[in-house]
């Protein structure tokens, strides 16, 4: 079975319709599914649900589906990076279903795990848990959380072989392996193909059984979503000079290079 596509749109044809739940990946900017995201909004489809930690920033990610008013709810743990996202809820113009992070993080893993649905104290006494099951366990009241298979899941993964094995890098994992679970049909986009064995079997993150679509986007934005620039520490010039002309001369010698040499002020 072929799993790649020649193209973002390609991958999404046949498969998404209006009125769908979709769950998409990453946190914040970090591992979102940028070209299938972009695919979606040039698609046309309306009336989505989506299923994210949050909507992204205006004008990218999802908050191009918020500005193109193709997104009628969102199921989302956060809203403060987006201020499009904030007015539609705050206007009543978006449904939000607020559900807390690790709340959310386990309504997708427990529903591609075939769990329907389980018991967790976060939430208890708010409005989190208004109109909903709870029960004692051991003394301790719980709320009964359902659990979520969206009709499709967009994801972003680092490396996929053409079995559709993934293997995501650093904190691009985020909720990337719990959307691909739980979603029916998995569509997801990488920066790299390799064939099949060039994934080392403990280096693989989540398995191709879940994977039915691949789309090869080797150089996405990767946009910011917000830089913090710290001041450069203060530096004595001398000391530094002193360093480097002691590195030199013991890398000349052949010998091990010596331990930072301090300063008067002892910095």
């Amino acid at each position: 079975m072929n799993k790649i596509y020649p193209s973002a749109d390609a991958a999404l044809k046949g498969v998404v319709a209006d009125g769908q739940t979709l769950a998409v990946g990453g946190f914040g900017l970090c591992g979102i599914p940028e070209a299938l995201i972009d695919a979606l909004h040039d698609s046309g489809v309306k009336d989505l649900t989506c299923i994210s930690n949050n909507a992204g920033v205006d004008g990218f990610g999802l908050g191009k589906l918020l500005e193109t008013r193709q997104i009628k709810k969102m199921i989302a743990s956060y809203v403060g990076e987006n201020k499009e996202f904030e007015r539609q809820y705050l206007a009543g113009e978006l449904q939000l279903e607020f559900t807390p992070q690790g709340t959310l993080a386990e309504k997708l893993r427990a529903g591609g795990a075939g769990i329907p649905a389980f018991f967790t104290k976060t939430g208890v006494g708010t409005q989190v848990a208004e109109g909903k099951e709870l029960r004692e366990f051991d003394g301790e009241t719980y709320v009964m959380e359902r659990s979520l298979v969206p009709d499709v899941a967009l994801v972003k993964a680092h490396v996929a072989d053409k079995s559709g094995n993934l293997r995501f890098r650093l904190t691009a994992r985020n909720f990337n392996p719990a959307a691909a679970m739980a979603g029916k049909i998995c569509i997801v986009e990488v920066e790299k193909i390799v064939e099949v064995g060039e994934l080392a079997p403990d280096d693989i993150h989540l398995p191709g059984i879940y994977v039915h679509r691949i789309v090869l986007n080797a150089k996405p934005e990767k946009r910011i979503e917000k830089r913090t620039v710290s001041a450069a520490a203060p530096t004595d010039a001398a000391a530094a000079k002193v360093e480097a002309q002691a590195a030199i001369a013991q890398a000349a010698a052949g010998s091990e290079v010596p331990a930072p040499v301090k300063n008067n002020k002892g910095a």
